[in-house]
């Protein structure tokens, strides 16, 4: 599996190069973890509704093709694409969310910190506050989009909608839960590793 880095991008360049590589892939193409940090930018997802846009302030909301509701991306928040062929692989999509999810709680396990899952609200929790969240896409067996991860961001901007369309829902991130210093890259690394290491157990 390749990993690709591609630093600081603007969200909707990002998106278009998930479709057109989707679109282009073949039977044999190497599935690939886009590892990404987005300037600031609302996300609404496919099933998105709008009253869960509370008083968002100059800056944009794009309406893209994932699932889930409306979410926040920004500065100090890690996003990993996952373009995956799963088709190939023999799994459907819920195994997918699930060795995404596992993936996160273990490595948010190596810095001390407790998540956990919350029932019929897809992400991973700390404390019942969202710390991470998920939505892909799927088409023709192959899915892009993926997982955001709070690290060392403004948190603030979340109180501007109702995270994943549930009113009243506190976000958290890492850096307010570890005692030193979180590493991005380093983070980056550790949870790209952790995915492989899951998605090759699943196959």
């Amino acid at each position: 599996m390749k990993i690709v880095e591609l630093g600081v991008q603007a969200y909707l360049p990002t998106w278009q190069a998930m479709k057109d590589f989707t679109n282009a892939r073949a039977t044999d193409t190497e599935d690939e973890l886009w590892i990404v940090e987005h300037p600031g930018v609302f996300t609404q997802g496919i099933a998105g509704k709008p009253e869960h846009e509370l008083n968002i302030e100059s800056m944009p909301i794009v309406k893209t093709d994932r699932g889930g509701q409306i979410t926040y991306h920004g500065p100090g928040q890690l996003v990993i694409y996952c373009l995956i062929d799963l088709k190939r692989l023999g799994i459907g999509v819920k195994k997918m969310v699930a060795i995404i999810e596992s993936a996160i709680i273990e490595l948010l396990d190596l810095y001390q910190i407790q998540a956990h899952l919350e029932e019929g609200a897809p992400g991973v929790y700390v404390n019942h506050a969202k710390i991470a969240a998920l939505g892909l896409k799927v088409k023709h067996g192959k899915t892009y989009h993926g997982l955001s991860l709070n690290i060392d961001m403004d948190l603030a901007l979340f109180s501007q909608i109702n995270p994943c369309g549930y009113q009243g829902l506190k976000v958290t991130q890492m850096q307010d839960l570890a005692d030193n210093k979180i590493n991005f890259s380093k983070v980056a690394k550790q949870l790209t590793q952790l995915l492989i290491h899951h998605i090759t157990r699943a196959q």
